[in-house]
C-alpha cells in the first residue's frame, strides 16, 4: 500500500471514530447530513438526519431547559439531584430528592415557566444516585442509540433517550408504531430495568409532513393532533437499580404520567 492511499485509508476511519463518537449528540435532535463519506470503505449512501420538531419548538426548548435547571438549582436543598430534559415543550424531570415536598416543588418551579406544554414528573424520592450509577446511565443512553442505529427501518434521531438509574425514558413525536418499536428496541438492551413511553403521539401523515418540512429547512407548524393521552402510570418505584449487562429477558415498558404545564394562550 502506498502512502496516498494509506493516509487515505486512515483518513476514512477517522471520520467514522469521529461519527460514531457524536452519534449521542446526533440523535439528540442536532441536525446531521453525510453524503457519501465513506465511499467505498462503507458503501455508498447518504444519512439524513432530521428533527421533526420546527426551529422555534428547539429554541425554546433550549430557553426551558436552561431555565428549569437554573431555577431548580436554587430552589431546591443541595441534596436534590434532579435532571431537566425539554423535547417539543414538555419537560421530563428525573433524578432524586429527598422528600415529596421538593418533587412537588421542583414540578411547581417548572410550571412557572411560559410555554410548558406538559410535565413528567419521574422524581424518586431517595438519596443522590452514585457517579457509579450515573456512569453506567450515560453508557446505557449510548446502548440505546447505538441499538436503534443499527436497527432496519428505524430513524434513531426521531427518539430523546435519557437513562436514570437503570431505567431509560423515551421521548418524541413519533407515531404510535414508532413508539412501539422504539420501546422494545430500547427493551432488549442489556442493563435497562425498565423502559418509559414519554413519548408525543402524531398521526402517520403529520410524522410525514414534518420529517419532509425538517429536512427541508422549512418551518411546518407543530402537530395540533400530538396525542397527550400516552401517559397513564406511576412513578418508577424508587428501589429500580442498575444491574451488571447481560443476557436478559426485555425490560417491562409502560408510560408515563403527564402533568399540565404552562403554556402559551392560544392564538386569537
Amino acid at each position: 500500500m502506498n502512502k496516498t492511499r494509506a493516509r487515505s485509508t486512515l483518513a476514512k476511519a477517522t471520520l467514522l471514530v469521529s461519527l460514531l463518537s457524536g452519534v449521542a449528540l446526533t440523535l439528540q435532535g442536532c441536525p446531521l447530513v453525510v453524503i457519501g463519506a465513506m465511499g467505498g470503505a462503507v458503501g455508498g449512501g447518504t444519512l439524513v438526519a432530521t428533527d421533526r420538531r420546527t426551529l422555534g419548538a428547539q429554541t425554546e426548548d433550549r430557553e426551558i431547559q436552561v431555565k428549569a435547571k437554573s431555577r431548580i438549582g436554587e430552589s431546591l436543598p443541595d441534596q436534590a439531584h434532579v435532571s431537566v430534559t425539554v423535547f417539543n415543550r414538555r419537560v421530563l424531570l428525573t433524578g432524586e430528592v429527598p422528600s415529596d415536598q421538593w418533587k412537588q416543588k421542583a414540578e411547581e418551579v417548572v410550571r412557572n415557566i411560559n410555554n410548558v406544554n406538559s410535565i413528567v414528573n419521574e422524581l424518586a424520592i431517595q438519596g443522590a444516585s452514585s457517579l457509579s450509577s450515573r456512569t453506567n446511565d450515560a453508557y446505557l443512553e449510548s446502548r440505546v442509540k447505538g441499538a436503534m442505529v443499527g436497527e432496519k427501518d428505524m430513524r434513531a434521531n426521531y427518539y430523546k433517550v435519557v437513562s436514570e438509574r437503570g431505567t431509560v425514558y423515551l421521548m418524541g413525536l413519533v407515531t404510535r408504531e414508532e413508539g412501539t418499536a422504539g420501546a422494545n428496541v430500547a427493551a432488549q438492551v442489556p442493563g435497562v430495568e425498565q423502559v418509559v413511553k414519554v413519548f408525543q403521539y402524531i398521526k402517520p401523515e403529520e410524522a410525514q409532513a414534518l420529517s419532509a418540512a425538517a429536512a427541508s429547512g422549512a418551518s411546518a407548524p407543530v402537530a395540533a393532533s400530538a396525542s397527550e393521552d400516552a401517559t397513564v402510570g406511576a412513578v418508577p418505584d424508587s428501589s429500580v437499580s442498575s444491574t451488571p449487562l447481560g443476557v436478559q429477558a426485555p425490560a417491562p415498558v409502560k408510560n408515563s404520567d403527564v402533568h399540565p404545564g404552562n403554556p402559551a394562550p392560544a392564538a386569537k
